[in-house]
C-alpha cells in the first residue's frame, strides 16, 4: 500500500510539473507578444485594423512603445473615431511607437530616437526610470522573438507635419 501511496504522488508531482511547463509562454514576435497582454487589448486592435501585424511578426528587429489599454481611454472618443476611420492615419500614429531596432529599457540613451513612421521620439533614462516623450515606461523589456515591448502610460502623437 505505501509503494502505491508514493508512485500517486510521484505522478502527481509529474503531471503538476508539466502543467507548470504548459504555462509557460515561449517567446513569440512582437505582434503576438502584443496580442497576448490582456493590457494591450485596445493596441492589439488597432494593430490589426491598420494592417501592422504582418510587419510586427516580420524579422524586426522592433522596439515597441504600447500604450496600454488605460492609455487609449483617456484618448478623446472623437480622435479614437476619426483613426478608426482613416487606416493610413492610425498607421501613421501607430508607427510612431515602433523604433526599428531594440533598445531594451538598460540600453536607453538621452536623446532621440527614429521611429517607423520617420519622426523622432524623445527617450531619456534615469536609473531605472524610462520615458519616451511624456509617457512613463510602465512595464520594460517583454521580450519577443523580433525585439522588445514597453508599455506606456500615453499615446503618443505624431508632431503635425
Amino acid at each position: 500500500m505505501p509503494h502505491r501511496r508514493i508512485t500517486l504522488v510521484l505522478a502527481a508531482a509529474s503531471l503538476a510539473g508539466l502543467a507548470g511547463c504548459a504555462t509557460t509562454s515561449a517567446p513569440v514576435s512582437v505582434a503576438d507578444t502584443i496580442a497576448r497582454t490582456p493590457q494591450l487589448s485596445t493596441l492589439n486592435g488597432l494593430v490589426q485594423k491598420a494592417g501592422l501585424a504582418d510587419t510586427l511578426r516580420a524579422a524586426g528587429p522592433y522596439t515597441v512603445f504600447a500604450p496600454t489599454n488605460e492609455a487609449f481611454q483617456a484618448v478623446p472618443a472623437k480622435t479614437m473615431d476619426e483613426l478608426g476611420k482613416d487606416p493610413a492615419q492610425l498607421k501613421a500614429l501607430l508607427s510612431y511607437h515602433v523604433l526599428p531596432s531594440r533598445v531594451a529599457a538598460a540600453d536607453v540613451k538621452n536623446g532621440n530616437a527614429k521611429t517607423a513612421q520617420g519622426g523622432n521620439l524623445a527617450l531619456a533614462r534615469a536609473g531605472t526610470f524610462v520615458t519616451v516623450e511624456d509617457a512613463m515606461v510602465q512595464t520594460a523589456d517583454i521580450a519577443a522573438t523580433n525585439g522588445v515591448v514597453h508599455t506606456i502610460d500615453r499615446v503618443l502623437v505624431p508632431p503635425r507635419r
